[in-house]
């Protein structure tokens, strides 16, 4: 596995760490390298902790690839939408291990976790969309309604609102805050916890949870890839 995406396996648990750059951009090459190491992990029956670099997980998609055009864009985002698909439908337990800022689609992937860890500090988290002019797209209006707050759901989407890790937590990006030099110790308490679980229940009960967003999240992907991504300018 090359550096864009770094796999280590532990005892009960495996960490998978994106490392692209200081923006930490999701490109056609990281997914790639995400989707081969979840599969590892399923192979080993590991629980995933997902997790940055220091101070980001992700500052969204690669907009050297989202200003290529249209069709660049929206088979970037495509693919970006099905690999949130695979995590939120993913048969052990995603803990995402959030090093500080995660905006676009670094949010999505804190969305598509099963259990989120951020940081105290001065970082950024949020769908900042519709502040670069892009149009939100069906997969990801479906993701936002199925897991944020909807009292935070229209402030983070139509509004483009970005939170501090505190707001974070009560938008529903987050589920806890800890220190910055605590984050993986805490991520591999509760991925140790999380190794207890009968992990055969826990893919089906998760599955029978998530049905109905799972379902539109398939139709809305098609029918994302049947039409422009908008992107003003």
């Amino acid at each position: 596995m090359s550096t864009l995406v770094n796999y280590k396996s532990e005892d009960d648990y495996a960490i998978i760490t994106i490392a692209n750059g200081k923006a930490n951009a999701i490109s056609h090459e990281v997914i790639d390298e995400l989707n081969s190491a979840l599969d590892k992990a399923k192979s080993e029956n590991k629980v995933v902790i997902l997790t940055g670099q220091q101070g980001i997980l992700s500052a969204g998609y690669d907009l050297k690839v989202m200003k290529k055009g249209p069709d660049a864009a929206k088979a970037l985002v495509t693919e970006g939408s099905k690999l949130a698909l695979k995590m939120l439908s993913f048969p052990l337990p995603i803990i995402a291990a959030c090093n500080g800022h995660a905006v676009a689609k670094g949010a999505f992937i804190l969305l598509s976790c099963d259990y989120r860890i951020g940081v105290e500090g001065d970082y950024k988290i949020g769908l900042n969309e519709v502040m670069i002019g892009m149009t939100m797209h069906n997969a990801g209006i479906t993701i936002a309604k199925a897991r944020l707050s909807p009292v935070y759901l229209e402030r983070s989407v139509n509004n483009a609102e970005i939170y501090n890790t505190k707001d974070a937590v009560n938008a529903g990006f987050l589920d806890k805050i800890v220190p910055e030099e605590h984050l993986m110790a805490t991520a591999t308490k509760v991925a140790k916890m999380f190794g207890q679980l009968h992990m055969k229940a826990h893919a089906e009960t998760k599955l029978k949870v998530r049905k109905t967003y799972l379902d539109e999240l398939e139709k809305a992907i098609i029918q994302d890839s049947n039409s422009e991504i908008a992107i003003n300018s």
